[in-house]
């Protein structure tokens, strides 16, 4: 019987053998992934659908947060990158940090999108003037160096350090560097839902004493109006922050920013306003052009590369830079 299988399987392949081998080279052309990645024009996202605020302020126009599109590195998108403008072929070197694995690097951004949420609706509120109260901050791991000698993880919650508690990252790292290089350091954390001990042990890199972690805030707040913030599980990054912010500010105050035009933009914003450089915003530029975008923010440190792309791909959008929350909202209320 195996013998009677064998023989059929065997004069099927040698009859068929160029069909075969067609099916096997059609699947590594389109699923062999080679060692990069291809960065394209993205699109825009209407936050009027994701920020819920109780009472919440009418918009006549749109904020909208601009993305990149990024690919695998297939053959055929890889081809394609050659011939097709604005399509940019990367190494995955130049994207990815040393010694992390791809479930470390999407908990990583996955935390740096609540980092910038907490951080756009705690600005937002201060700079309309509505209640909210911090009643904790939280000190997560974000990344851990090549050269750590520690048991923590990213996503790893740092609930105290050698029994003492830090309010404030500046203080954590004050404390790291009074202590002895190659000092053992104990860290009591909170990993799901289930506190852990933790060790790690000091370092010396250019006369600085660290313990190879970075390490975010992310806040435990109470706010007056109840606001919510839809997202997707999909979704990563910071750089949607500034637009965000601005979402739920014109949310909160009775003056519509929007004017009825469709702003879009991008750039990470902190507790206190202050607009940070990203990256991709060729590609998030040339995706708000694509939408109809009437207006697009960006960081002051991306304005010359945005400017640039503005005038090589001859875009009819307005063009502002800014550097903080509050000068945001001066721009657009001009």
């Amino acid at each position: 019987m195996v013998n009677k299988v064998y023989e059929k399987v065997k004069r099927y392949i040698k009859e068929n053998y160029k069909f075969l081998l067609t099916i096997v080279l059609l699947f590594v052309f389109f699923f062999y992934e080679l060692p990069f990645v291809v960065y394209k024009p993205g699109g825009t996202i209407d936050l009027s659908d994701r920020v819920e605020i109780e009472d919440m302020y009418p918009s006549e126009g749109s904020l909208s947060m601009a993305y990149v599109s990024m690919m695998k590195g297939n053959i055929p998108f890889v081809l394609l990158s050659f011939v097709i403008p604005n399509w940019d072929l990367v190494p995955q070197s130049k994207i990815t940090l040393e010694n992390e694995s791809v479930d470390d690097s999407i908990i990583r951004d996955r935390l740096f999108l609540e980092e910038g949420l907490d951080n756009a609706t705690i600005s937002a509120y201060h700079l309309a003037n509505k209640e909210i109260k911090i009643k904790k901050i939280n000190h997560v791991v974000t990344y851990i160096t090549e050269e750590a000698k520690t048991n923590l993880k990213v996503g790893d919650v740092i609930l105290n350090v050698d029994g003492k508690e830090f309010s404030a990252l500046e203080e954590l790292q004050g404390y790291i560097n009074s202590l002895e290089k190659n000092r053992e350091v104990s860290f009591l954390v909170l990993r799901d839902d289930k506190e852990k001990k933790c060790t790690a042990h000091v370092y010396e890199i250019e006369q600085v004493l660290k313990v190879g972690i970075s390490i975010i805030n992310k806040y435990e707040y109470e706010e007056n109006p109840k606001i919510n913030i839809k997202t997707k599980a999909s979704e990563s990054g910071s750089s949607g922050g500034l637009m965000t912010s601005l979402s739920i500010y014109n949310a909160l105050v009775s003056e519509d920013i929007t004017k009825g035009r469709n702003i879009v933009g991008t750039g990470t914003i902190d507790i206190y306003g202050n607009v940070g450089e990203i990256g991709g915003v060729k590609y998030k530029l040339l995706g708000a052009e694509k939408a109809g975008a009437d207006i697009f923010l960006c960081p002051v440190l991306n304005y010359e590369e945005a400017l640039q792309v503005l005038e090589e791909n001859h875009l009819k959008l307005k063009l502002i830079s800014v550097d903080t929350l509050e000068n945001a909202v001066k721009e657009l209320q001009k």
